[in-house]
């Protein structure tokens, strides 16, 4: 069976991939920030945010891909309940690297499938990470070693590259961490396919 991820980032397309799924990539061109700012205007929190992320990417390419099922998927950083966003440039990332220094966070990935242009699952997973105590020479250091494009794209930290070294400790399932909770995922589709 195959799957359209309605996603740019090549880690979510790698694990899929590596699981046997059959995917096709759509990129959903959803302008993210003014969803954003539309729910933050409404007082949703974290996690609100991330799951209507997800559905919105999923709603937006399955309705041009009737009887497909569409995977849309959003991770988000909460910060004692405030969204934490994707850095704009370096100054903004190090300016998020001081604020999660030396404290107890959250990454929310959320997913959701549509067909025919109606979300038929969803799904959210949290996970709490620690990150060390850094002077703000390590933390520039460490950004250094990001190219620009990657640190916009994906945000701070890449957990499934030196990003590991930041946390004094990560709580949750790895590939949700990097953006997919795939064992949700694989359930939901061996039981769509019965």
């Amino acid at each position: 069976m195959k799957i359209i991820l309605a996603s740019k980032s090549g880690v979510r397309k790698k694990i899929l991939e590596k699981n046997n799924v059959d995917v096709e990539v759509v990129i959903s061109g959803l302008d993210e920030d003014q969803a954003k700012e539309s729910l933050l205007a409404e007082g949703a929190n974290p996690l609100v945010i991330s799951k209507n992320l997800a559905e919105l990417k999923s709603l937006k390419i399955s309705t041009k891909y009737p009887d497909k099922l569409v995977l849309g998927a959003d991770s988000v950083i909460s910060l004692n309940n405030e969204l934490i966003n994707k850095p704009k440039s370096r100054e903004e990332a190090l300016k998020i690297l001081k604020k999660l220094n030396n404290s107890k966070h959250y990454l929310i990935s959320s997913v959701c499938i549509s067909k025919n242009g109606a979300m038929v699952w969803n799904h959210s997973d949290q996970s709490e990470l620690k990150m060390k105590n850094f002077n703000e020479g390590e933390l520039k250091k460490y950004l250094s070693k990001i190219k620009t494009e990657t640190l916009l794209a994906y945000g701070v930290y890449q957990v499934e590259a030196q990003g590991l070294d930041l946390f004094e400790y990560i709580k949750g399932d790895q590939d949700s961490i990097m953006g997919l909770p795939i064992k949700q995922i694989l359930n939901y589709i061996k039981q769509y396919s019965i």
